[in-house]
């Protein structure tokens, strides 16, 4: 069965000194009232005999259009932020039981089985397959394929000294180089069925196995 992951963001913390956007706004449409209150009362009040000046009183109605310009334009932009998010999460429900490929190196590793493949520009002399955790820790090199085009590897999750290595996701990272010594171009990949969307996070998180893959890391989408 799929799930969601309820979203659970806590706000973060203002720094010192700042007021979060419903105060500011608040404060703002006060001032506005205010002002519209001390206008009007100017107005009411004002000598017949030495009337306001008129260059002064434009300057006041520019600044009372100001204020309100600054509270539509402060409610229109949490309509867009509002309505970006919404279309953000149904974005990512959408990935649910689909195939997805990535192509930034990392596949889960889950029942001692992780899958890529990588292709390469054209024949080298050598390729080597470095494959590293989480942390970055190098945990497994070999020998890859020397022939142009696309190649499938296969890992059974352990170390170059045999050892079983835990679930998580990990990166396969390719070096080939050709007779000359020059690098030759390489590109990795990785697929998987999204079985769970988190979007307790500022972008949206797929669940591919074990592994959590940010929505934007996504190249490809197949039907599942």
């Amino acid at each position: 069965m799929t799930t969601i992951a309820p979203a659970t963001t806590t706000p973060a913390a203002s720094p010192a000194g700042a007021s979060n956007p419903a105060d500011a706004l608040s404060q703002l449409s006060g001032n506005f009232d205010t002002f519209l209150k001390l206008l009007t009362t100017q107005l009411q009040n004002q000598d017949p005999m030495s009337p306001m000046d008129s260059n002064q009183f434009t300057q006041e109605l520019v600044e009372f259009s100001g204020v309100e310009q600054q509270i539509n334009t402060n409610d229109n932009l949490k309509q867009l932020i509002a309505l970006a998010q919404g279309q953000s999460t149904a974005n990512a429900v959408s990935y649910l039981g689909k195939t997805v490929t990535i192509t930034n190196g990392d596949a889960p590793l889950q029942d001692g089985q992780a899958n890529w493949t990588y292709a390469l520009g054209s024949a080298s002399n050598s390729t080597t397959l470095t494959i590293t955790d989480s942390t970055g820790k190098v945990v497994f090199t070999a020998n890859g394929e020397t022939a142009a085009g696309q190649h499938a590897f296969s890992w059974n999750g352990e170390d170059n000294n045999g050892n079983a290595l835990p679930d998580g996701t990990y990166k396969l990272a390719v070096t080939a180089t050709a007779s000359d010594g020059s690098a030759i171009d390489s590109a990795v990949a990785s697929t998987g069925v999204v079985s769970e969307i988190d979007l307790s996070n500022s972008e949206p998180e797929l669940l591919i196995g074990n592994m959590e893959v940010p929505v934007s890391a996504v190249t490809a989408v197949l039907s599942s």
